[in-house]
């Protein structure tokens, strides 16, 4: 009798990207290797949406937070959250104020990142507290994968893009990840072919979806022109083995992802 498939948990990922000196560039952390998913890794900043994600009282916290559904507000809720816990990124401002927080401010509000990850806290506490309001408007859809049904751990992750603030220092949490680089696209890939780097098919997928756009202008336009095609991976067996099939609408460069050997 086969096992019943897990329930994917909603979780939200931050592709924060500039403009670098040779092109466009992205904000990628390596996962610590006692992590249980995506073990040592090279990830974009994210994580699952938390319970306290949900919170009502987030939305009074959240600018123009009405055109979103409850699902859709915690996920932006929680990519913020896990962006300002993973490297110090905070897309918030002062209530009444506007853009973004400053890197002065920003720096007082340093020691609310291990509370908020060690659960001290609540993102709706620490909004309060500081008298913050979010910013999920500034998050741009840019793709949705859900987690194969044969993984026993399973997300439906929601990818968003931003630009990143130019006076906030990313920087990993040195908990959940070890390491950070600022890297170009086609990098990712070069060095995760080359073995120097671990790279997941859906970060894989996504790298070089943001690879085709040459600037932050670019990437960001070319999001808010795309329709987002969830991508639900299938395992597939055919004559050279076994591949993942992900729909050819979704707008990857490939549709087939050959496994090594003896997976499926």
């Amino acid at each position: 009798m086969s096992k019943e498939a897990v329930t994917p948990v909603p979780a939200a990922t931050l592709m924060l990207i500039r403009d670098g000196a040779r092109g466009l560039e992205v904000f990628m952390v390596e996962r610590h290797h006692q992590i249980d998913f995506a073990t040592g890794a090279l990830v974009f900043p994210g994580g699952k949406v938390d319970k306290a994600d949900f919170e009502p009282g987030i939305r009074d916290r959240c600018e123009n937070a009405a055109q979103f559904s409850e699902l859709e507000l915690a996920l932006r809720v929680g990519g913020i959250r896990e962006a300002f816990e993973e490297c110090g990124v905070l897309l918030a401002h002062d209530a009444g104020g506007a853009g973004l927080v400053a890197a002065e401010r920003l720096l007082g509000l340093e020691h609310y990142r291990k509370k908020l990850v060690d659960n001290e806290i609540t993102i709706l506490e620490f909004l309060l507290t500081e008298n913050l309001v979010l910013l999920p408007e500034n998050l741009v859809p840019f793709a949705h994968w859900i987690t194969p049904p044969m993984v026993p751990k399973r997300f439906d992750t929601h990818f968003f893009i931003i630009k990143a603030p130019a006076d906030h220092i990313a920087l990993h949490d040195g908990h959940e990840s070890v390491d950070s680089v600022w890297i170009e696209p086609a990098k990712v890939i070069e060095e995760g072919d080359a073995g120097r780097r671990t790279v997941i098919f859906p970060t894989r997928m996504n790298v070089q979806k943001l690879g085709r756009s040459k600037s932050v202008a670019e990437a960001l336009a070319n999001a808010l022109a795309s329709k987002i095609v969830t991508v639900l991976p299938q395992m597939m067996k055919g004559e050279n083995g076994p591949y993942l099939k992900i729909p050819e609408e979704a707008g990857y460069d490939v549709s087939i992802h050959p496994l090594p050997e003896g997976r499926g």
